[in-house]
């Protein structure tokens, strides 16, 4: 029982116990395999059940001196029947979050540079997508009474999504990283060398400074 919990788990069996058909889990396969750089830790996470007949979802943090910095989820949507506001049989799920400095959280052009991280992430990585929309919300959170020794805080989260094009399979990979690119980018982390992603800068949050 426990194994067929843990296959079910991996979002390799349909709601009924039927296989998931093969390009779903080739592109799961590829998911598996993708090695974020060091400060990226990925975790399989109970994929949603309703949304569609298979569904993939892992968890991501982003630490670094040991702090965390950012977090989120991603999510791969398979319905071999495909849904109409899709426009194909796969969908892409996602959710970041990070802490700001203030003078960062003011910026006014936060959200379309926000937004720009991740759709040039995307292009940068050669995942072909379309039919993408989101929301970038940035949110204050002020302390009082009791709790009013507190310091403010301000909030990033990206909710995104967006349809994979036809013949997913190994290519899954791509998408995923493009998203950890835009997790480490709201965490404030530098480039890696040899990164080809062009970065719109903003006011550096708490965390790691670039070189």
């Amino acid at each position: 029982m426990a194994a067929a919990r843990a296959h079910q788990a991996d979002g390799t069996e349909g709601p009924g116990g039927e296989e998931a058909p093969r390009p779903f889990r080739q592109a799961v396969a590829a998911l598996t395999a993708v090695r974020p750089r060091p400060e990226v830790r990925l975790d399989p996470l109970p994929p949603p059940r309703r949304l569609a007949p298979f569904a993939y979802a892992l968890e991501a943090s982003v630490e670094a001196e040991g702090e965390e910095l950012a977090d989120g989820r991603f999510v791969l949507l398979h319905d071999p029947e495909g849904q109409e506001a899709w426009r194909g049989t796969f969908r892409v799920v996602t959710l970041a979050r990070a802490d700001l400095e203030p003078e960062m959280a003011a910026d006014p052009l936060l959200p379309e540079v926000t937004w720009s991280w991740l759709t040039g992430a995307l292009e940068t990585r050669a995942a072909v997508y379309a039919g993408e929309g989101g929301t970038v919300t940035r949110a204050d959170s002020h302390s009082f009474g009791e709790l009013a020794g507190r310091a403010a805080r301000s909030e990033i989260e990206v909710r995104a999504s967006w349809t994979p094009r036809e013949g997913l399979g190994g290519a899954a990979a791509a998408h995923l990283a493009a998203w950890c690119d835009l997790l480490c980018q709201c965490a404030g982390l530098p480039p890696e060398s040899g990164e080809g992603a062009a970065v719109v800068p903003l006011p550096q949050r708490r965390g790691p400074q670039p070189l």
